[in-house]
């Protein structure tokens, strides 16, 4: 086994909970609480490191459950994303740039995404999220969440699927 330590493995992960822990809380300070909460929670544990397989696996697995456990307390689940995010817009597409019209579409479309993930039940959110946005394989995605490999993948074709359909009736409807 690798030794690990706090500096090099595991305060490196710190970006990679913050946005586990957003995607599940919708809140920018409680995902922050949240991170800090694992990080103690992690150096707590620092006598059973040599025993884990992946201390990633170990935080992010640590950083679901608190946020879980935050928003349950909270009951903070019709909040929206894009309105905790500071009001941060995501770069432009560059290329659109000689077209504004364009640019103005482009960053409405990634909001509604942003709103539509934001609607889809946890499971789903938190696969999505690590496999598209952290690009983690489908076996450390089923580590974090205790489930199968199999099950990882049905709640990902799943919530892409959801996504796919409620983003065309918005587009055909403009609701």
């Amino acid at each position: 086994m690798k030794e690990i330590s706090f500096r090099t493995d595991v305060l490196p992960l710190k970006d990679e909970l913050f946005r586990l822990a957003l995607r599940i809380t919708l809140n920018r300070a409680d995902a922050e609480d949240v991170v800090q909460e694992t990080m103690l929670k992690v150096w707590n544990r620092r006598d059973r490191w040599a025993e884990l397989e992946s201390i990633e696996a170990f935080c992010l697995t640590i950083c679901r459950n608190l946020a879980l456990d935050k928003l349950k307390r909270a009951d903070n689940q019709n909040t929206s994303l894009g309105d905790e995010e500071g009001g941060g817009e995501e770069p432009a597409d560059r290329s659109y740039a000689a077209n504004p019209e364009e640019q103005a579409v482009q960053r409405d479309r990634v909001e509604q995404v942003r709103r539509l993930i934001s609607q889809l039940p946890e499971k789903q959110r938190t696969c999505m999220q690590l496999r598209d946005i952290e690009g983690k394989a489908y076996k450390e995605i089923a580590s974090v969440l205790a489930i199968t490999e199999q099950q990882v993948k049905v709640n990902i074709f799943r919530a892409r699927q959801t996504i796919k359909e409620k983003f065309q009736q918005l587009e055909q409807h403009g609701l």
